[in-house]
């Protein structure tokens, strides 16, 4: 039985104490902070890693400890020592590879978001659902103590009716080759970084009223790159009354990472919420004065790997799965649409 809000999912696998055997598609860069060292802060191994470049993966084996190297992302898949498939890869390979690993029997942990377009999730959380497997999309800020406490500050009351939410993930670009500007690998703004505004807001649906709807959004395109966009911002509403705004940019002149909540008694401002551990404030501000709080020492990807190991091996419930996938999708295909622009296109099955 695949993870369902409210739900058993599967069963918890193996030996409650057993580490994870992990195996890795890809050498990407963000392996290293949000696998690797917390794989080997939990006692968990990394058994295995292909990359495009075998010699990229013999390099990144060595310098990080993984034990093996493997000649393709198949081999990775069909390893019978590997538990756990972690995939890092472009956009436009999540869903393929997530599915090749389901496919494979795989427990799978991949990055955001989990496909191209709503289909393609919704065809993910079904393999999932067949397979009685573990699958979670790695929305990593969601695990760190300050956003825990944002959602227990809205909770509590103490912020009086929540009116208006406002999501911004606005940093300064990559470079003009970088495979998040091609529309073909599933990039843009808004799938590498406006998800995790979107995914905020909705995480924020159960005391709201219920899920956001997409109001109105508006994008600018790359330049030279059509139909990707560099910006792209939207404007939502809960079923509760509550407005939100989400805005993300790839190439902005400077940073914004904020999270804020604003109700009639109060404000509550999370500087980093995607990054938390860079900045673990938490700034509150009531009629009583402003207060700063301060949680949680460590990366926001040590707390998700905790979360996603004890799901996998003691039946620790989620707060998060394929269902979630799915609807995260759906909203970022409708906030395309509102701006003008298609949802990301899906590559072939992989296997």
């Amino acid at each position: 039985m695949a993870d369902v809000p409210g739900g058993g999912g599967p069963r918890p696998e193996g030996d409650a104490a057993a580490p994870l055997r992990i195996g890795l598609l890809g050498a990407a860069r963000i392996a290293p902070e949000a696998i690797v060292k917390p794989a080997r802060a939990g006692g968990h191994r990394i058994v295995v890693v292909a990359a495009r470049d075998r010699e990229r993966a013999k390099e990144f084996a060595e310098r990080h400890g993984v034990e093996r190297v493997a000649a393709s992302y198949a081999e990775v898949v069909a390893d019978p020592e590997v538990d756990v498939v972690y995939n890092p890869l472009v956009n436009g390979l999540h869903g393929p590879w997530n599915l090749a690993a389901i496919a494979a029997g795989k427990h799978v942990l991949t990055e955001k978001p989990s496909a191209a377009n709503r289909e393609e999730a919704a065809e993910v959380r079904d393999a999932a659902a067949r397979a009685g497997v573990v699958f979670m999309e790695g929305f990593h800020y969601l695990f760190h103590p300050v956003n825990r406490r944002l959602r227990e500050l809205v909770a509590s009351g103490e912020l009086g009716e929540v009116r208006h939410v406002t999501a911004a993930f606005k940093v300064p670009g990559p470079g003009p080759d970088d495979p998040r500007w091609s529309l073909e690998l599933a990039g843009g703004a808004l799938m590498d970084l406006g998800c995790y505004c979107l995914h905020a807001l909705r995480m924020l649906a159960p005391y709201l009223g219920g899920e956001p709807r997409v109001v109105a959004a508006r994008a600018g395109e790359r330049a030279g790159r059509p139909q990707v966009d560099e910006w792209l911002d939207a404007d939502l509403e809960f079923p509760g009354g509550a407005t939100a705004s989400a805005s993300c940019h790839m190439a902005f002149d400077g940073r914004d990472l904020s999270l804020t909540v604003t109700g009639t008694r109060g404000e509550a401002t999370v500087p980093n919420f995607p990054l938390a551990h860079q900045d673990n404030r938490i700034v509150i501000r009531t009629p009583d004065g402003e207060r700063e709080e301060r949680h949680g020492d460590r990366t926001t990807y040590h707390y998700q790997l905790e979360a996603f190991a004890a799901r996998v091996r003691q039946g620790v419930p989620l707060p998060i799965g394929a269902d979630d996938a799915v609807a995260t999708m759906a909203l970022i295909d409708d906030c395309y649409r509102a701006a003008g622009l298609p949802p990301r296109p899906r590559l072939p099955r992989v296997g």
